[in-house]
């Protein structure tokens, strides 16, 4: 199985929410579509789906135009869509039968989902008699009802405590090593640093980075220093012609232009009979990277 998007476009009027995207997932796995508010992505997402009509380009699943009609495709948008005067139960019967579910299949789906997320007890519960965790909850369950092969999940954890974000992790998890094809989009840097392997990074609907995670961090060098010491380091720091970037309680943060100034800077403290406890020279994190390529003004979806 594998995904290709090939040159997206979407425009409202003269302005184009996304200009020509293009990506591939070849293997299981999570992919990364970033940016800020008003990037394009979850437009992008949407003409993925067929929600949204194209102006031009490709979408394909195996080899055909993707239909999600045909295959089996779960959806979490970021907009949560749930009928709010409708009980759960109900709404997971329909979402499940949209998908071409048997009811006794559909049954013991919804049973296993609603007992893994921990919300059996809300199934008679309007969805606007639960809180919007639970209702996250109950929209991931209706994405995962027909097990699909393709999972697009749009901030699946805006806004989730730390106890039911570790459970979306979980079951993120759980999709991988069933080896799902997963879309994630997220502002959690964290998050899609610890799942992703392949990203996009749009601004205002053009791609502004791709590539592999790793490979682009290993593009940039290990430019960042971070030190903690026992002694005030900085005199010795300028000396090897570093400038803080940060200074906190928890230490020193700099800017490495060559990895001599590290070496150099370790080399004094030692000299010195300074106690380190920590020294730290790495990559930039995605944060960073996603920063400079998208840190301009911004604009809602």
């Amino acid at each position: 199985m594998s995904l290709r998007v090939e040159g997206i476009q979407k425009k409202y009027g003269d302005y184009f929410a996304v200009k020509g995207l293009s990506f591939a997932i070849e293997k299981p796995g999570v992919f990364a579509l970033l940016g800020t508010n008003g990037a394009g992505k979850t437009t992008a997402i949407r003409v993925i789906l067929g929600i949204l009509a194209k102006e031009g380009g490709n979408v394909d699943w195996n080899g055909r135009p993707l239909d999600v009609t045909d295959e089996k495709v779960g959806y979490l948008a970021e907009e949560r869509g749930l009928y709010p005067k409708y009980n759960v139960i109900e709404q997971m019967f329909y979402f499940a039968r949209l998908k071409g579910m048997s009811r006794t299949d559909a049954g013991e789906a919804i049973d296993y989902w609603f007992g893994r997320l921990n919300v059996d007890e809300y199934r008679q519960k309007r969805a606007d008699q639960l809180s919007k965790g639970n209702q996250q909850k109950i929209q991931l369950a209706a994405a995962l009802v027909s097990d699909p092969d393709l999972l697009i999940l749009d901030e699946p954890l805006s806004g989730l405590d730390p106890v039911n974000t570790d459970l979306f992790k979980g079951v993120i998890r759980e999709q991988i090593k069933k080896n799902k094809f997963i879309i994630m989009s997220s502002h959690q840097m964290p998050t899609i640093e610890e799942f992703c392997e392949d990203i996009v990074i749009m601004d205002k609907g053009d791609t502004v980075l791709q590539g592999n995670l790793n490979e682009i961090k290993k593009g940039y060098g290990r430019i960042n220093l971070s030190v903690k010491a026992d002694a005030n380091i900085l005199p010795i720091a300028k000396e090897c012609g570093l400038e803080p970037i940060s200074h906190t309680p928890n230490g020193i943060d700099f800017k490495v232009k060559e990895e001599r100034q590290s070496q150099s800077l370790l080399k004094k403290i030692t000299d010195a009979s300074i106690t380190l406890v920590r020294f730290e020279l790495r990559e930039p994190s995605l944060h960073e990277i996603f920063v400079e390529k998208a840190g301009g003004e911004t604009n809602e979806d």
